[in-house]
């Protein structure tokens, strides 16, 4: 049999792009005018830039600098019978505007920082307005960004091209032609009649192009024709294409330029459906809709046009696509809440999947979340990075924390990029693990990360793909149509349990600490808000629901895959804490709004005497804390959602049984015992009769690593290098009412920290209250425990329960969890004692052996510079224990480390007949109230609880208010069942980890 040789293979491969250059001719230069700003201006406003007159080769700005470009010219004549279309290309991203101001076309630079594997990501040919064909005049206006699709200055930002060119319509076709079979016959099997044919036929066609004259084109496309017309006759596979524009909403650029990445993408899309009859396009975000509808709303319009008429695909129920490691479960809810509302109100349709492309990894709560708000499918591909086991599976049932199980989908091409063509095709046939029980793959085909989208190239390959003999056919179709087919052979699909742990970003628990902090802070302080407002609504307060509604918009929206894990550039954090601050700001002063309703006592509900101080408890069980007021030091033992009122006379003066020396802290329960150095060489709880540090070993260690990743990644060996410490400088012991408090000074390099290590009376919590004035690069911050404990896992706060996890290196799996994600505490316990770390708002910890291991700070350099430069305040706490952690009360202790009773002392409180009063209460062992809020449509009142142990448990919700109606829902708010009341209590029932919705009607 006739072989070509390497040689020749080689010539067939590199003749496509011959072909390329052949398909445009450029004729005359446009001319160039152009406004050029800082920051972006609208349409109206487009003049009001520094005017400069440009040629190509001229720079025009520096990395997002803004621009909007005055086009002009005049077709020549010899183009007029001809396709003739502009060449435009700014080494930056822009957007063709109309005269009314309104998006049609985005371009994008060929020069870019995009992995070209992929496909390339300019767009650079822009078709003739009709105007332009009848008058042969160019006018146009276009808004332009000197970066590219990764924010990155390209050729020094400089004007590569603006011509009129005329394009050979039968040499592009014939382009794709060539490169549809060059790429097939890469993929056959080189012994196979398909290889042969297909390789013979692209030789024949180069040799017949020589002058390619129309005659010559036309003889080559006849032969590419031959084998393009060759089907594929009984399939094993197909491949569910879906056109899409994966768009962060910040990363290597600012919010701001999101919105305008969001009109070139969107219109480009529109533009190319009025050419391809059978493109189907997706996007997921409903934020970026609100976006192109609140910027450019003729825009959003016609997107509405394309949704309604089955051409456009709104995907994932989440408002952006969020982190699901570090928010909180009720912020997870609240993403779907106000992602599918949107998309309902805005759309009339109910989106049933969770569209996660790109997120490091998926919290085992997530499963029960997802059916819970009434979503069905999972769709992602980030596993597929993992840098130490391969996910073994592409369609399979995941099963959560409760057992919930949700069918899930893995691209099997291993991304959210494809160039839609044979080799990706070929590489998903090949990849997916499930093509012996599933006929069908999900591809998503386009330019992503930066938005783009698809380019004519992807359509142009598709439609000589759809049923090509040897490769699997390819057919245009939302993906929720894939999905209910992938659905009808559900039983023979295998099941993952427990949380899909990614093996890569592990930095991200930790990278842009303050980021974090905020997020923590503004969840928790939006719990109590709601909580208070809704009781405060019971007397009288008008509920602020519009702004809530606005507020958790935006927090939700610095959930975002790159915001909230501290993958962004600086600039997004510069903004963004800004914004976080005056955010917190709000919800204290309408909380402090809430409170003084409450005391003005409109409708007679509470008995009206005077009170000097009440105090608040938002946590669903009671409360018996000391607290500080301006009058003293109060013991307040408070009620379940409720509060208690106080007089100045039971302000507490007397001296308490505490220790505080420079080495030593102790009080009726607990013993601490510190180093010359400064760390905690032991913790020995009287109570329960044990030492909770591991003989030898010190606790509170204060490590500094060598840390040369980035935000994303922590490099696996950092533990081998040579590690330093904080130097203790100055210690100094004190009292203070109940507390015994250490305050120790550490330096390091160019940085400093304070601890106040706090010893309250009558508790075993121990508080590290942390200041530290940091300025290292490169560098990363730890604090470790060594436990005198014994277990082979660990238990780990995650949203809506815990999850154990390993803490020996057994297996790969085990290994590869060399950080892991936490929430409000991490505890390790054996049957009869055990020890947790609790902290105020980190989430980045090391597992192994009898040690918890917390990353505090980490300095990287990129994408954010300077990240964590600066001060940062922040308290972990040990707490020894009896029994196992829920004997021991650890979710209890970590809730209220962050959750602190809140004193009112400016407005008091009318108080009720005893003087307390509990608004709501959940008894049951294990049983939690975690959200009371106002019904999102309505006036009753929305309560979320959970199972919070992994067991079967019973529980009477009770209420201070009288109970007309009660009704089980889903998260949504959507009721599913009536439930049986009494006048002021329910009975509930709550499997293992059980989420629950229960809506009220009061009387």
């Amino acid at each position: 049999m006739f072989r070509f040789s390497e040689k020749q293979i080689e010539m067939m491969i590199q003749f496509a792009d011959d072909i390329k250059e052949k398909i445009y001719t450029p004729k005359t230069p446009l001319n160039i005018e152009g406004y050029t700003t800082k920051e972006p201006l609208p349409f109206d406003r487009k003049t009001e830039g520094e005017k400069k007159t440009f040629k190509p080769g001229d720079k025009w700005g520096d990395v997002f600098d803004c621009c909007w470009f005055h086009i002009t010219g005049d077709v020549p004549e010899d183009c007029k019978d001809k396709h003739t279309v502009l060449l435009i290309d700014f080494n930056g991203e822009a957007c063709v505007f109309d005269n009314h101001g309104n998006p049609q076309r985005g371009l994008t630079n060929g020069s870019s920082s995009f992995c070209f594997s992929l496909g390339q990501p300019g767009k650079r040919v822009l078709q003739l307005s009709n105007d332009a064909k009848q008058t042969g005049k160019i006018d146009i206006w276009i808004d332009a960004g000197c970066n590219d699709l990764f924010g990155t200055l390209c050729k020094d930002g400089r004007i590569e091209q603006a011509d009129i060119a005329v394009c050979r319509d039968d040499i592009r076709d014939l382009y794709y032609d060539y490169w549809t079979i060059r790429e097939l016959m890469q993929v056959l099997d080189k012994d196979s009649a398909r290889y042969a044919r297909a390789s013979r036929a692209l030789y024949e066609a180069m040799v017949i192009l020589h002058n390619f004259d129309e005659d010559e084109v036309k003889r080559a496309r006849d032969l590419l024709s031959k084998e393009l017309s060759r089907k594929s006759l009984d399939p094993c596979l197909k491949v569910s294409a879906v056109g899409h524009a994966h768009m962060d909403l910040a990363w290597l650029w600012p919010i701001r330029e999101t919105f305008r990445k969001a009109a070139r993408t969107f219109s480009t899309v529109l533009d190319l459906m009025g050419r391809y009859p059978e493109y189907i396009f997706g996007a997921s975000q409903p934020q970026l809709y609100q976006w192109v509808k609140d910027e450019y709303p003729n825009l959003y319009s016609k997107i509405k046009e394309k949704v309604a008429e089955g051409r456009w695909e709104l995907q994932g129920g989440m408002w952006v696509e969020s982190d699901t490691n570090l928010p909180s479960g009720e912020s997870l809810i609240r993403q779907f809440v106000y992602g599918k509302t949107f998309y309902r109100e805005e759309f009339g349709l109910d989106v049933r999947n969770l569209w996660l492309p790109d997120v490091f990894g998926y919290s085992a709560s997530l499963p029960q979340i997802m059916k819970t708000c009434g979503v069905d499918y999972f769709m992602t591909q980030k596993l597929s990075w993992n840098d130490t086991n391969k996910f073994p599976h592409h369609t399979f049932y995941w099963k959560g924390l409760d057992g919930t199980a949700v069918l899930s989908h893995m691209l099997p091409e291993e991304t959210y990029n494809s160039n839609a063509g044979p080799q990706s095709i070929a590489k998903s046939e090949k990849n997916y693990a499930q093509k012996a029980v599933s006929d069908r793959c999900l591809m998503l085909f386009g330019i992503g990360d930066g938005g783009g989208g698809p380019g004519a190239e992807h359509l142009e390959k598709l439609k000589r793909l759809k049923n090509l003999s040897g490769l699997p056919p390819v057919k245009q179709e939302f993906s929720s149509d894939f999905f209910e087919h992938l659905n009808q052979d559900s039983a023979n699909y295998p099941q993952w349990h427990g949380e899909l742990y990614l093996e890569k970003h592990r930095g991200t628990y930790t990278s842009q600490a303050e980021t974090k902090k905020y997020n923590r802070m503004l969840e928790l302080r939006l719990r109590d808000l709601e909580f208070l407002a809704t009781v405060a609504m019971q007397n009288g307060w008008d509920y602020p629901q519009e702004r809530l509604d606005e507020i958790w918009k935006e927090v939700l929206l610095y959930q975002f895959h790159d915001i909230l894990p501290g993958s962004s550039m600086k600039r997004v954090y510069d903004e963004c804490l800004e914004r976080y601050e005056l955010l917190l700001q709000e919800v204290q002063q309408l909380t402090r709004d809430a409170l003084k309703s409450l005391s003005e006592n409109k409708n007679g509900r509470f008995d009206a005497s005077s009170n000097d101080i009440a105090v608040f408890n938002t946590l669903s069980w009671k409360r018996s804390e000391w607290v500080q007021t301006k009058y003293g030091w109060l013991k307040a033992e408070v009620e379940p959602m409720g509060f208690r009122c106080f007089k100045k006379s039971e302000i507490i003066e007397e001296s308490f049984p505490l220790k505080a020396e420079r080495k030593l802290l102790e009080n009726e329960l607990i013993r601490l015992e510190f180093s010359e150095d400064g760390r905690l060489i032991s913790a020995y709880d009287k109570q329960a009769g044990f030492e909770t540090i591991h003989e030898g070993s010190k606790g509170n260690t204060l490590d500094v690593y060598t840390d040369n990743g980035d935000a994303w990644d922590i490099l696996e060996d950092y533990q081998k290098l040579p590690s330093e410490s904080f130097k203790l400088e100055s210690s100094s012991a004190s009292l203070s009412g109940p507390k015994a408090i250490l305050e120790q000074t550490y330096s390091y390099g160019n940085s400093k920290l304070t601890q106040k290590i706090v010893l309250t009376h009558g508790s075993k919590r121990i508080d590290f209250n942390t200041e530290v004035d940091w300025h290292e690069n490169s560098k990363m911050l730890r604090t470790k425990f060594p436990l005198n404990v014994f277990s082979h896992f660990a238990t780990c706060d995650i949203q809506f329960g815990n999850l154990r996890r390993p803490t020996h290196t057994n297996t790969s799996w085990d290994k590869a969890m060399l950080e892991v994600c936490a929430h409000k505490f991490v505890d390790i316990s054996q049957k009869d004692r055990g020890a947790a770390i609790l902290n105020d708002c980190k989430y980045g910890y090391n597992l192994f052996g009898n040690v918890i291991d917390i990353n505090l700070l980490r300095s990287t350099s990129f994408p954010g510079k300077e990240a964590d430069q600066g001060k940062h305040s922040f308290t972990y706490s040990l707490l020894p224990h009896k029994g196992n952690l829920i004997q021991g009360g650890v979710a209890e202790a970590a809730s209220e480390l962050n959750s602190p009773l809140i004193i009112n002392e400016d407005c008091p409180i009318p108080s009720a007949s005893s003087n307390s009063l509990s608004f709501f209460d959940i008894e049951s062992e294990t049983a939690v109230l975690e959200t009371v809020k106002k019904a999102q449509e309505g006036s009753e009142v929305v309560l979320r609880l959970y199972e919070s142990a992994g067991g079967s448990s019973e529980a009477k919700l009770k209420s201070a208010f009288e109970i007309e109606n009660a009704w089980l829902t889903n998260a949504l708010e959507e009721e599913i069942c009536e439930l049986k009341s009494s006048s002021k209590m329910i009975n509930l029932s709550f499997r293992p980890w059980e989420i629950k919705t229960i809506k009220l009607k009061l009387e």
